[in-house]
């Protein structure tokens, strides 16, 4: 399982998954030491907080994926940065996103093909829970 994980992202490690249903729950930790600032750029270790983040990921073996993420708060060191706190990102997934980068490229592939309902049908039965509206949504911000 670990090795799926790196195919999302190398700074993501595995640590366990459950099955419920159709869908796949897979928690991950970082395993970076430090975190770069993206407001300043400047390396962090000095520890906020933690927060659980989760986003809808291409499916495993006909289940559904949703990725849950032991999100890291920092604080920056640095004193002339204007932000005290950022929280870490990742390659695989925008800010605030609710749907991994692949999976969204998945979307839009299938959504130029078909309709947005017939898409919306297609993708809850083996892929993910996304709504007609969602689909419209992101083809917009394309």
């Amino acid at each position: 399982m670990n090795n799926i994980i790196k195919f999302l992202d190398s700074n993501l490690e595995y640590v366990t998954h459950e099955i419920i249903e159709d869908t796949v729950y897979i928690t991950v930790i970082s395993n970076r030491i430090s975190v770069e600032c993206p407001y300043c750029s400047k390396e962090s270790k000095k520890l906020h907080s933690y927060y659980t983040r989760s986003f809808q990921d291409l499916p495993i073996q006909d289940k559904k994926v949703i990725i849950i993420i032991k999100n890291r708060k920092l604080i920056c060191e640095n004193k002339e940065c204007s932000k005290t706190t950022f929280s870490e990102s990742f390659n695989c997934i925008e800010f605030k996103s609710k749907k991994s980068k692949r999976l969204i490229k998945y979307i839009i592939d299938l959504s130029m093909r078909v309709s947005s309902i017939n898409a919306s049908n297609i993708l809850r039965k083996n892929v993910a829970n996304v709504g007609k509206s969602t689909i419209c949504n992101i083809l917009k911000k394309r």
